[in-house]
Formats: C-alpha cells, sequence, structure tokens
C-alpha cells in the first residue's frame, strides 16, 4: 500500500480547523484526506508546531525544511519520495497517489461564502463547530475561540 505524508508549518492545532477564521485550504484538505481514509488510502499528516519529532526523524522533511524553511511548507512525500512542495494536494492527487480505484468526480465545493448569509448569523463549519462549543479534543483548547 502507498503511504502518503504531508508535513506543514506549524498549526494551533492538529489540523488547523479550529478558532474563529478557519483557513478553507485547511477545511477542504482535511475533508480530501478523509475521503482517501474512507477509500482504504495511507494517509498521515504531521504538524510541525505539534510533532516535531516527525520532521527530525524523516530525512527528506528535515533536509526540506533546512534547506527551503517553514514558508516553504507543507512538503507531500509518497513513499518517502518529494511529490509536492508549497501547497495542499488535491482529492484527485491524493486519490491518484493512493492508487484508489473510486476517483473523485469533483473537486469539494466550498461553504456558502459568509457574505450570503444573514447578517448577524454565523455559519459554524462541521469540524469547527464542536471546537467553537467547546470541545477542546482538537487542540486542549488553547487556540480555539
Amino acid at each position: 500500500m502507498t503511504n502518503i505524508q504531508i508535513f506543514e508549518p506549524g498549526l494551533c492545532c492538529g489540523t488547523g480547523i479550529c478558532g474563529v477564521d478557519v483557513d478553507q485550504q485547511l477545511i477542504t484538505f482535511s475533508a480530501d484526506m478523509d475521503w482517501v481514509r474512507t477509500e482504504g488510502g495511507d494517509v498521515t499528516r504531521f504538524n510541525l508546531a505539534q510533532e516535531p519529532l516527525a520532521f527530525a526523524e524523516n530525512d527528506t522533511a528535515r533536509t526540506f525544511l533546512k534547506t527551503a524553511g517553514e514558508e516553504s511548507l507543507p512538503v507531500v512525500l509518497v513513499d518517502g519520495a518529494t511529490v509536492l512542495t508549497g501547497r495542499y494536494p488535491t482529492r484527485a492527487e491524493l486519490g491518484r497517489w493512493a492508487a484508489l480505484d473510486s476517483a473523485p468526480l469533483a473537486e469539494v465545493m466550498p461553504p456558502t461564502p459568509a457574505a450570503v448569509q444573514p447578517e448577524g448569523s454565523r455559519q459554524l463549519l462541521p469540524m469547527a463547530a464542536a471546537t467553537q462549543q467547546g470541545d477542546s479534543s482538537c487542540c486542549g483548547g488553547t487556540c480555539c475561540g
């Protein structure tokens, strides 16, 4: 089985999907990773702030970080080989690298923009909603607010 590893910059929690200003690319990437896993793929992500030892123990990630710097992350490895740097992979890329039979039909559509929501309302994204309601499982409650 193909092993996909994503070494990403330091985020406030394991997924980066917490707090009030959630980055849409992290939401999309987390959903795409979940999809790969449910289809049987092997994908792991390592957050520099939360798992620095993973960077130190992986020669490719350590060398990349030392040479290019944290601002050049994420770096994606497939079976130890660098396949992508500087951005998160798409669902199609993850599916191809994981050699999944069920190719994605389309990229994930982003949630409705806040601009079209009724004034005064706030849409919570599913993964961030638990954090907003006081579930501190993603980051120990230190960054979620």
